[in-house]
């Protein structure tokens, strides 16, 4: 079996009480996972079930009280920030707001070709490879020199997709990419999440509320409760015959829609992971 690309054992994220000698709020309380290449993880959970907080933690963002955080066979709990930039050639996110986590005063060509330049990659190959980007998600050239409040919410995330895979990262961290969007546009843009990793190799850590959404395009799923994860396992189990009632309860709440069909394209997407 592949060595995992990421690997995360025991985690533990604090942060300071509220009030005088409160104690700490730990909102992560020993976590542990593996991503492997080219593999979704979906991670689940309620509001408040720790899920983004994990994935800040992944990215740098969140302080780690315990544990480990491994990718790629080394320790990233506590890099300083210049190493920490050198590793966002191969770590990058997609955030859950389209309309907000793109500068609304930059072009889409400027937008992605931002990454690109503070890389050091010359203008002329930075203009080829914006075109061949807005290609991949499946936006016109004529798009580069428009702003993103010209375009709609699943256009507009297409363009933060198109930005995240501008340095050719081998995992992205998904913060609720889809939860802004409408039905019809979650389903397209969750089928671009699958053709590009199908394409590329690209592993996700996919986190949701939504049980079905994780259902449409993971491998493995992780459920939060509480700062813990309470299940784990295959896709087509875990979003059909969990075991935890939390995740029952998860189930309840998200109705299968053509159960036979979602199971055949998971078998099919684990078949060219060689599993």
């Amino acid at each position: 079996m592949t060595a995992p690309l990421l690997n995360i054992v025991d985690l533990v994220v604090e942060y300071p009480g509220k009030g005088f000698r409160a104690a700490p709020f730990r909102a992560l309380k020993g976590v542990s996972l593996d991503i492997r290449p080219g593999e979704t993880m979906g991670l689940v959970g309620e509001s408040g079930s720790g899920k983004t907080t994990l994935g800040r933690a992944v990215l740098g963002l969140a302080p780690v009280s315990g544990g480990a955080v491994t990718y790629d066979g080394k320790d990233i709990s506590h890099l300083h920030h210049r190493a920490r930039r050198r590793l966002a050639s191969e770590i990058q996110v997609v955030f859950q707001d389209p309309y907000s986590s793109l500068n609304p005063s930059m072009t889409i060509a400027e937008i992605l070709a931002e990454p690109l330049t503070i890389a050091g990659v010359a203008p002329a190959e930075a203009k080829r490879r914006v075109k061949d980007l807005l290609d991949r998600v499946g936006l016109p050239d004529s798009a580069s020199d428009r702003l993103a409040r010209e375009f709609s919410g699943g256009q507009r995330q297409r363009v933060a997709i198109a930005r995240a895979l501008a340095l050719d990262p081998r995992l992205i961290v998904c913060d609720e990419p889809v939860s802004a969007l409408d039905l019809s546009t979650q389903a397209r843009v969750l089928d671009l999440f699958i053709e590009i990793q199908e394409r590329t190799g690209v592993a996700y850590l996919f986190i949701t509320h939504d049980l079905a959404v994780v259902r449409h395009i993971s491998h493995q799923v992780a459920v939060m409760y509480h700062g813990e994860i309470v299940e784990t396992g295959p896709a087509d189990r875990v979003t059909t015959d969990p075991v935890h009632p939390y995740t029952q309860k998860l189930l309840m709440a998200a109705p299968l829609p053509d159960p036979d069909r979602q199971a055949a394209r998971r078998r099919e997407r684990a078949a060219l992971l060689g599993r």
